[in-house]
């Protein structure tokens, strides 16, 4: 069994490399049982398995929201991949970057239907492991030219900034969000906030909402305004289930079941239509699906082979 760390996942999955890989798992047959959850005094665990004819794989993954004030990362993770014929253990892969890419590389194949074709000034909002490869990731689909990044705690905006500017992006540290979202072509979340931060009064017509964060009932990133009137699309219709960002919006007649346009399956077969006009704001919503995680583990292993 290979041991695979963060370095060799980084190096295996380009960005431009790892949306196309999704795009084609989006497409193939895989099975993927509900997750299982477990709230343990300080964090939660979550176990997603998944399996084609060829791997099986299960990622193990730990969030704990009190890790930022001890200077840690919120979510800790590791993947094992077995041969799907035998059982035999492949590889164990560093969860946390596998965990990351592959997110970024959803929301980038998102945007790839969703984001306007010119859309070129990205709003991250969030500091952590995962915002600082939106950017990168949303490139890959759009033409970013323009990043600016919004934090809770103003020194990790800037931080987040002048790494993104030593990248080659014109990034900048915003202290007025609202403002920050009215400028923006593309907004992407990724916090672990319990209450909204995004509100759809600051939205620009037009454009993209990509949230992230809230995979559970007690997370929320966005207020009911952010999808009044806008096309929702998530990545799998767990999230309908999943996400604080929608069961609120749910429960108050915000949104209905129906008004979903589509998933990440959906888009990727044609099922659903993308972005219909230049004026309209869409919304992608992901809680992350382990068929994510074991093509993004398939293609480090293979990388490697």
């Amino acid at each position: 069994m290979r041991i695979l760390d963060a370095a060799a996942v980084h190096a295996a999955l380009p960005f431009p490399r790892l949306v196309e890989t999704l795009r084609a798992a989006f497409a193939a047959p895989c099975s993927v049982p509900p997750r299982h959850t477990h709230q343990l005094p300080a964090f939660a665990s979550l176990i997603m398995p998944a399996w084609t004819e060829r791997h099986y794989g299960v990622k193990l993954i730990n969030i704990a929201p009190g890790n930022a004030a001890r200077g840690l990362p919120g979510l800790h993770a590791s993947y094992l991949l077995h041969d799907a014929a035998t059982g035999v253990p492949l590889a164990l892969i560093d969860g946390d970057a596998i965990t990351a890419r592959r997110t970024a590389a959803a929301s980038a194949l998102a945007a790839s239907w969703l984001a306007r074709p010119q859309a070129g000034h990205l709003l991250v909002v969030g500091a952590g492991r995962l915002a600082r490869l939106l950017p990168a990731a949303m490139a890959a689909v759009r033409p970013i030219r323009q990043v600016t990044v919004w934090a809770r705690r103003a020194d990790q905006a800037a931080a987040l900034a002048a790494q993104l500017a030593r990248e080659g992006f014109a990034a900048a540290a915003a202290d007025d969000l609202p403002r920050a979202c009215a400028q923006a072509d593309i907004v992407s979340c990724a916090t672990l906030a319990t209450a909204p931060v995004v509100e759809g009064a600051w939205l620009a017509p037009g454009s993209h909402l990509d949230l992230i964060g809230s995979f559970a009932p007690g997370m929320r990133e966005a207020d009911d305004a952010c999808f009044a009137g806008a096309a929702l699309y998530v990545d799998t219709e767990e999230a309908l289930q999943k996400s604080g960002d929608l069961l609120g919006p749910l429960a108050r007649g915000v949104l209905r079941p129906g008004d979903l346009r589509g998933t990440l399956a959906d888009l990727v077969a044609g099922r659903a239509a993308g972005r219909r006009d230049m004026a309209e704001r869409t919304v992608f919503k992901a809680v992350g699906t382990a068929l994510e995680d074991l093509a993004a583990a398939v293609a480090v292993f293979e990388a490697g082979a």
